[in-house]
């Protein structure tokens, strides 16, 4: 059982939206990822998930509105609920997600993550 460091972990990648596992709680993973750009449209059927700001600022994009979070925010996404991530600048996340959870959710394509990297 060792402390984790989230800023030293951040430094050891430079890759956009490929999560890294840094632990996991119960049937969960606790990741972090940089973000740049925006993602696609997607859903997570069975799962919630959840965004916590790091550094830096995040859009996340719903049909009917838009939610801006900054350094220190969260957002948990209940499952079935589409969205789309975006951020202008770099921006460093924590998720808290389902093993389970593919990073793109219902759509399969260049971005999509089958397989998570421990840092």
């Amino acid at each position: 059982m060792d402390k984790i460091n989230i800023g030293n972990k951040l430094n050891l990648f430079n890759e956009y939206w490929s999560p890294k596992i840094l632990g996991e709680i119960n049937e969960s993973y606790v990741k972090v990822a940089k973000l740049k750009g925006e993602f696609l449209w997607h859903t997570h059927e069975n799962e919630d998930e959840m965004f916590y700001v790091v550094k830096g600022t995040l859009v996340i994009k719903f049909r009917d509105k838009d939610v801006i979070l900054n350094e220190g925010e969260l957002l948990v996404i209940p499952r079935g609920i589409e969205h789309m991530p975006f951020a202008e600048e770099e921006v460093h996340v924590m998720l808290i997600e389902s093993k389970t959870t593919l990073n793109t959710g219902d759509v399969r394509n260049e971005r999509t993550v089958d397989n998570l990297e421990d840092i």
